[in-house]
Order: C-alpha cells, then sequence, then structure tokens
C-alpha cells in the first residue's frame, strides 16, 4: 500500500532515529539463561517507551535480568532499567544513561477511519532470518517500517486500543504506529492470528492511554495536535505568503511615494504662487519709488522757477534718491524660484531598514502558516539588534531585507535555517531532522565553532557566507518541518 499524499520529506525516517531494540538478557550464575526482544521509541532524550510485557521479566527479576538499549543508528548500545511500569495497559518506561536520542512527539487529533498508519520496529521473523549471530541483536540497525490503514478504534480488556492493517510480528511490541508525518498514534503490542483466510489485524495501545500512563509517570512529553500536512504544500503556500507580502509592501511603499508625489508638487505650487505674489509685491513697490521719485524730481523743477532754489535742491535730491531706491529694490527683485519645503522632502514611510535594531520580542507561532511533526511551537524569545544581530550573539547575513542564519548544534540531531525580516517581524525557524551521519557532515562543513559573538566586519559576513553555503550542501532536499511566528514587543 502507498502512502497518499503528503511530503518527500522522510518524516517516519526522522521518527526511526528515535526507535530502537530493547533486548532482555536473563542471567543466572553468570549463565544466560534466557533472551528476549521487542521495541520502542525515545519520549525523552533518555527515556524509551516499550511494552510492559517486553520487559515484564526485569521488572519481576532486577537483579537477574539486564535491559539492553539498541539505537537504531550509531555504534553504542545502553543498559537501561525500568522507571514505570503498568502491566494493565502494557506500558512501560525505561531509562538509559551515556547517551541521548531524539524524542517523538505523540499525535493527539483525531485518526479517521482508513487513514494511512505505519508501524516502525524490529520483528522477529526479520531477524530470524537475518541474524547470523546473538551479536546482530545489539547491534544498531533501522528499523523495519511497514505501512497499512487505521482500520478502528476498540477496547481491548477495558484498554483503548487502534486497530490497524501495517503488517507487525512479535518482535514489533512496543514500537510505535504513526501517522504519515510521523507522529505517534499508538504502541504496537499485539496482533491478531489469522485462521482460514482470516486477515491479519495488529493492536496499538492508543495515544490516549499513553499520555495518561506518561503523566501518571510524572514524564513530560511532546504533543501536537494540528493535521499532517504536506512540506511542499507547506512551503509553496509559506512562499505565496511571501510574495503577498512582497507585493503588499511594493504597493504600500508605491502609494506612499504617490502621495508623497502628490504633496511635493501641491507644495511647489504654494511655494511658487507665494514667490510670484512676493516677487510682484516687490516690482511694484519699485514701479511706486520710481514714479513717487520721478514726480519728487518735478517738484523740484517747479520750485525752482518759484525761486525757492534751496527747496528745490533738497527735493531733487530726495527724487533721485528715490528713484535709486527704486533701481535698487527692482535688481533685488526675487526670482521667482523655489525649493520644496523640509517637511514635503521627507522621505515616506516605509520598510524599516535591514539593520533596523528591535529589542527584546515575543514571537508567537502562526499555526496556518507552519508544520509540525516533533517541535511543540512554544512562544520564541528573540532579541533582535543592529546589523543582523541575534540575542547578542548569532550574527545573520543579510539576503535583501531579510537576514538569515543555519545554525548546526553539538547535541541534537536537528539543523535549523532561521530567517527574520524586520519590515513583517515574521521569524521562521526551517528545521531538518538529520541522522547521526548527516549531521557529522553538516558539523563538518560548520567547523568548529569560534566563540558565540555578532560582528560587522566584512571579513566575519564573508566567512559565515562561506559556511553557510557549505552546510546548505550537506541538507536534504526538503526540510522536515516549518515554524512561522510572528514577533511583537516585550
Amino acid at each position: 500500500m502507498l502512502l497518499p499524499g503528503p511530503a518527500h520529506a522522510d518524516d517516519i525516517g526522522a521518527t526511526a532515529r528515535g526507535v530502537v531494540r530493547v533486548v532482555t538478557i536473563a542471567v543466572v550464575d553468570g549463565q544466560v539463561v534466557g533472551f528476549g526482544h521487542g521495541s520502542g521509541f525515545a519520549v525523552a532524550p533518555n527515556r524509551i517507551v516499550t511494552n510492559a510485557h517486553v520487559v515484564e521479566l526485569a521488572e519481576r527479576y532486577p537483579a537477574n535480568v539486564v535491559i539492553g538499549v539498541v539505537p537504531s543508528e550509531g555504534a553504542k548500545s545502553y543498559q537501561g532499567h525500568v522507571v514505570a511500569y503498568d502491566a494493565h495497559t502494557d506500558l512501560a518506561l525505561i531509562e538509559f544513561k551515556g547517551g541521548t536520542l531524539p524524542p517523538a512527539a505523540l499525535y493527539t487529533g483525531p485518526v479517521g477511519e482508513g487513514d494511512a498508519v505505519v508501524a516502525l520496529g524490529y520483528p522477529g521473523n526479520v531477524d530470524v532470518a537475518t541474524a547470523q549471530s546473538a551479536a546482530d541483536y545489539i547491534h544498531p540497525v533501522s528499523p523495519v517500517r511497514s505501512e497499512g490503514g487505521f482500520s478502528a478504534r476498540r477496547s481491548l480488556s477495558g484498554v483503548d486500543v487502534l486497530l490497524h492493517t501495517a503488517s507487525i510480528a512479535r518482535g514489533n511490541s512496543g514500537g510505535p504506529l504513526l501517522d504519515r508525518c510521523g507522529r505517534v498514534i499508538g504502541v504496537n503490542s499485539a496482533i491478531t492470528q489469522g485462521e482460514q483466510g482470516d486477515s491479519n489485524f495488529g493492536f496499538a495501545i492508543a495515544e490516549s492511554e499513553l499520555a495518561r500512563f506518561l503523566g501518571a509517570a510524572k514524564q513530560p512529553y511532546a504533543a501536537i495536535g494540528t493535521a499532517c500536512t504536506s512540506i511542499e504544500d507547506r512551503l509553496r503556500q509559506d512562499a505565496e505568503a511571501d510574495a503577498r507580502s512582497i507585493a503588499d509592501a511594493t504597493t504600500a511603499r508605491h502609494d506612499a511615494a504617490t502621495h508623497a508625489a502628490m504633496a511635493r508638487e501641491d507644495a511647489l505650487a504654494k511655494a511658487r504662487n507665494a514667490a510670484e505674489r512676493g516677487r510682484e509685491n516687490v516690482m511694484a513697490l519699485a514701479g511706486l519709488l520710481l514714479v513717487a521719485g520721478a514726480l519728487t524730481i518735478g517738484g523740484a523743477g517747479l520750485l525752482e522757477l518759484r525761486g525757492r532754489r534751496r527747496a528745490a535742491i533738497w527735493t531733487a535730491v530726495a527724487g533721485t534718491l528715490g528713484m535709486l531706491a527704486a533701481v535698487i529694490v527692482f535688481l533685488a527683485r526675487p526670482s521667482g524660484d523655489v525649493t520644496v519645503p523640509a517637511e514635503a522632502r521627507a522621505s515616506t514611510i516605509g520598510s524599516p531598514a535591514p539593520d533596523t535594531a528591535l529589542g527584546a520580542m515575543t514571537c508567537t507561532l502562526i499555526p496556518e502558516r507552519s508544520r509540525l511533526t516533533v517541535s511543540p511551537g512554544t512562544d520564541v524569545a528573540l532579541s533582535w539588534g543592529q546589523g543582523g544581530c541575534a540575542d547578542g550573539r548569532t550574527q545573520f547575513a543579510a539576503n535583501g531585507t531579510r537576514w538569515e542564519r543555519l545554525v548546526v548544534p553539538d547535541d541534537v540531531q536537528t539543523i535549523s535555517a532561521l530567517r527574520f525580516d524586520p519590515a513583517t517581524r515574521i521569524y521562521s525557524d526551517t528545521r531538518y531532522l538529520m541522522s547521526e551521519a548527516g549531521m557529522a557532515a553538516a558539523r563538518a562543513a560548520r567547523g568548529p565553532v569560534q566563540g558565540r559573538a555578532c560582528s560587522a566586519d566584512p571579513q566575519v559576513a564573508s566567512r559565515i557566507a562561506q559556511q553557510q553555503e557549505a552546510i546548505r550542501a550537506t541538507l536534504p532536499p526538503l526540510p522536515n518541518e516549518k515554524l512561522v511566528y510572528s514577533c511583537s514587543k516585550r
């Protein structure tokens, strides 16, 4: 049966990183007298869920039975011990030391009849066919996956179980039953035996029973209730949302620029009218002074004819000064040229500059733009400084008006492609759930961590760009998760 729908990103493989073989070895007087195995999966970095019947002997005879936890990858196995046990629901919790595993998440939403399901684990019939010796049972190897459909929800001895058609065998006991996004919907525990052509069915303890068991054991776990969506669909929708955001910002800037241009033209027209009125007023004043000066000189001539020479001289001087003043005023008249007032020259309000410092913010998940398979999607605290400095220690690289950074940690098997847009205050974390080999390659491409600090040095920016390209070359074609947040001031 082929899985319908979503992602070509291997979400089942991502969950398989935390699936283990659980081995029990009974020892009496230094001699191995019994051997058994089942499957399990991590719900915390150092804690495993399995069936109670897988570790029943260890629970009954802890001094004589050793529990081995064999991961699906790597080269090490670990010794575990039972920390919680419930024979009625057939669930047990094992703790181990010496290493960590990527935990799976529980899916708390509805499962519809006919929905695709996947079982992961270590079926005994495959082991019988392939194991060469007992050592093969404690050697890390990837779990077997089988696909089927969800058939029905039933009660088995008072325990809520899921009936499904994914092929499982005895060694699958304790392994996870997953939805197509790799989230746990049940714990495989039993199979029906087909007789006379009857179909075989598998029983898995329902997620609701597992949640109650973990709650009683005071064991925190990741739970996700959002429906399974394709990563391709989510990335496409997110790209379309980005395109709309860019288009809206472009339209807003165009509208603001148009409004500003109209304001500038209006201010310019007003300034021109005012300048023209001022120029006309000055020219009129010059004309008045010229006429007044001419009339005054004419009056001086009349005074001269009447024999009043002294008065005529002073009158002529006054008239001459008036005409000179007219010339000076005319020559000093305004040119009529204008400049745009400062308030009209002010730039329009647009996107913040890429190096804008926004300070401390709280970023809240936008569910309709996100895809979660193992992450809880809790709020993220982000402090954004000038020049793409996040939290005072992580330097982002500029990409247009956005800032980006690939983060390759040393303690978990996840690579994050982080992006922040100061204009929209949208922060995103695109996550790749990597295998151990993939993480080793990415860490080699990243190189040694040389302190955590921000720097505007161009050489640092060049080094980061080269490092990011090297890391990007190690990534799978598609991520597993896309977490998109809206950030606001704290």
